[in-house]
């Protein structure tokens, strides 16, 4: 059974920083795009960042330039180092990852981890 495990979220002031992580486990063959998303309450679910195999990104404008998401293959782990915090980047932040296992590449989520930013 394949799992993703986030962890580093929090509360943080503004202007501060947060790392994310989140580590995928089970039985892998490969795990390809790895990306955060966030919903915050009243809203829609909505992509922060997401990274290729290849280390090519890809952000939302409104964290490009405070937010960077990077990954280590051989852990299958990826990160979100957030940077220069504001109140509108409160939500719940989740991991998501298209993960191969034998012949099928299925998309899994994170349980999602809270970062709250206050003012």
């Amino acid at each position: 059974q394949v799992q993703l495990v986030e962890s580093g979220g929090g509360l943080v002031q503004a202007g501060g920083s947060l790392r994310l992580s989140c580590a995928a486990s089970g039985i892998i063959f490969s795990v390809n795009t790895m990306g955060w998303y966030r919903q915050a309450p009243g809203k829609q679910r909505e992509l922060v960042a997401d990274i290729t195999v290849g280390g090519n990104t890809n952000y939302v404008d409104s964290v490009r330039g405070r937010f960077t998401i990077s990954r280590d293959n051989a852990k299958n782990t990826v990160y979100l180092q957030m940077n220069s915090l504001k109140p509108e980047d409160t939500a719940v932040y989740y991991c998501n990852a298209w993960i191969r296992v034998r012949t099928t590449i299925s998309n899994y989520w994170g349980q999602g981890t809270q970062v709250t930013v206050s003012s």
